[in-house]
C-alpha cells in the first residue's frame, strides 16, 4: 500500500482502555446474572400490571398495604380454581381426544386419499399405541396431583414456567415490595440508574407502565371473552370437545393476526370428522363471526385505544422471547417491548427536533 511516506500514528490513551475494559466487564456480569435480571424485571412488571386495581381501591378509601394482600389473595384463588377444577377437565378432553383419533380418522371420508398410504398408517399406529399405554384416569390424576399438591407440585410448576422454584419466590417477594410501596418501582429504578439518567429513565418507564399494564388487562379480557364467545355456541351445537377449543381459542389470543387462525382449524377439523360437512361448515361460520366481531368492535374499542403496540412488534417479540429464556421469555417479551417502543419514539422526536430546528 502506498501511503506517500506520510506516517500516521494512532493514540489510546490509557483512559480509553480502562473504560473498554471496564465496559467489556460490565457486560460480563450483566450476561452472567441475566437469569436474575430477568427475575427483577419480572417481578416489575407484574406489580406495574396491579398499579391500576390498586389505585382503583385507593381511591375507594382502601390502603395501599391491603389493596395489595386483596389483589395477590384473589389472584391465588383464581389460579388454585383454575389449576384445581379447570385445567383437569381441559386435560381429560386432550386426552379423550387423543385416544378417539385413530378411530375419527378411520371413519372420516376427510382421510380417504391417503388412507392407504404407509404414512397414515403409521400415524394412526403410533396414536393407537400412546393411548394403550397411558390410562384416562390416571394421567388426569398425576396432572392433578402435580399441579395442585402442596409442596413438591407448586415448585415442580414453578420450575416449569419460572426456571425455577428460587426464581419462583423471588418474583412474588420482589413484585410484592414494589407493589406495596407508594411509586414502589420508581424507588427502585432511581437506586440502579445513574443519577443523569434518573429523570428520563423514571419518565421512560412511568409511560411504558400504563402500556404493560393495559396490554395485560386487555389480553386477559380478551382472552376470557373470546373463549367464552367460542365455547357457548360449540355447546349448543353439541360440537365434542368444546372446552378444550375454547380454551385454545383463548390462549391463542396472545398470538396477533395468526392466533384466531391456529384456534379455527382444529374447531372446524372436530366438528367435521364428528357431525360432517354441515356442522363443519357451520362451526366455521361461528368463528368467521366471532373473528369480525373481534376485528371490528371488541379489539379496536377495548385492545388497540389503550395499548398501541403494534401487532408484528407483539410477534417478533414473543418469538425472541421464546428463544432466548424460554416461558418466562414469553411473558416478558411484549412488557420489554413495550419499552423498547417507547425508547424509539423517544430518538425519533429528538431526530426530528434536530431536524426542525436546522440543526442538520
Amino acid at each position: 500500500m502506498i501511503n506517500d511516506g506520510k506516517n500516521f500514528t494512532i493514540s489510546i490513551s490509557s483512559g480509553t482502555v480502562l473504560k473498554t475494559i471496564l465496559y467489556v466487564v460490565l457486560f460480563y456480569v450483566l450476561f452472567m446474572i441475566r437469569d436474575l435480571i430477568l427475575v427483577v424485571f419480572g417481578a416489575v412488571v407484574i406489580a406495574s400490571s396491579i398499579e391500576p386495581v390498586t389505585k382503583w381501591l385507593g381511591k375507594r378509601r382502601i390502603r395501599r398495604l391491603p389493596s395489595v394482600i386483596i389483589i395477590y389473595f384473589l389472584v391465588a384463588l383464581i389460579l388454585f380454581g383454575i389449576f384445581f377444577f379447570f385445567l383437569p377437565q381441559v386435560l381429560s378432553e386432550a386426552l379423550t381426544y387423543v385416544n378417539s383419533l385413530p378411530q375419527n380418522m378411520n371413519t372420516s371420508d376427510l382421510w380417504s386419499p391417503i388412507k392407504d398410504s404407509s404414512l397414515f398408517s403409521s400415524f394412526t399406529s403410533s396414536v393407537q399405541g400412546m393411548s394403550s399405554n397411558f390410562s384416562l384416569q390416571e394421567v388426569v390424576g398425576q396432572a392433578q396431583a402435580f399441579i395442585t399438591g402442596t409442596g413438591a407440585g407448586v415448585l415442580k410448576t414453578a420450575n416449569f414456567v419460572f426456571g425455577g422454584a428460587l426464581s419462583f419466590i423471588l418474583i412474588i417477594v420482589l413484585s410484592f415490595y414494589f407493589a406495596a410501596q407508594e411509586d414502589g418501582v420508581g424507588n427502585f429504578l432511581r437506586i440502579v440508574t445513574p443519577p443523569k439518567s434518573q429523570k428520563y429513565i423514571i419518565d421512560l418507564w412511568k409511560r411504558s407502565q400504563l402500556k404493560i399494564g393495559y396490554w395485560f388487562q386487555g389480553q386477559l379480557f380478551l382472552g376470557l371473552l373470546i373463549g367464552i364467545l367460542i365455547y357457548v355456541p360449540l355447546l349448543i351445537l353439541g360440537v365434542k370437545h368444546a372446552l378444550l377449543l375454547a380454551t385454545l381459542a383463548g390462549i391463542f389470543e396472545l398470538v396477533p393476526i395468526f392466533g384466531p387462525l391456529l384456534s379455527a382449524f382444529p374447531g372446524i377439523l372436530v366438528a367435521y370428522v364428528d357431525g360432517g360437512v354441515t356442522l363443519g361448515l357451520i362451526v366455521a361460520g361461528v368463528y368467521i363471526i366471532i373473528q369480525q366481531l373481534e376485528n371490528h368492535l371488541i379489539y379496536p374499542l377495548v385492545v388497540r385505544k389503550i395499548v398501541g403496540i403494534s401487532p408484528i412488534v407483539v410477534i417478533l417479540s414473543l418469538v425472541i422471547g421464546a428463544k432466548l429464556a424460554g416461558f418466562l421469555g414469553i411473558l416478558l417479551s411484549v412488557p420489554i417491548a413495550a419499552v423498547f417502543m417507547e425508547f424509539i419514539n423517544d430518538v425519533e422526536k429528538d431526530r426530528k427536533a434536530v431536524v426542525d430546528a436546522g440543526l442538520v
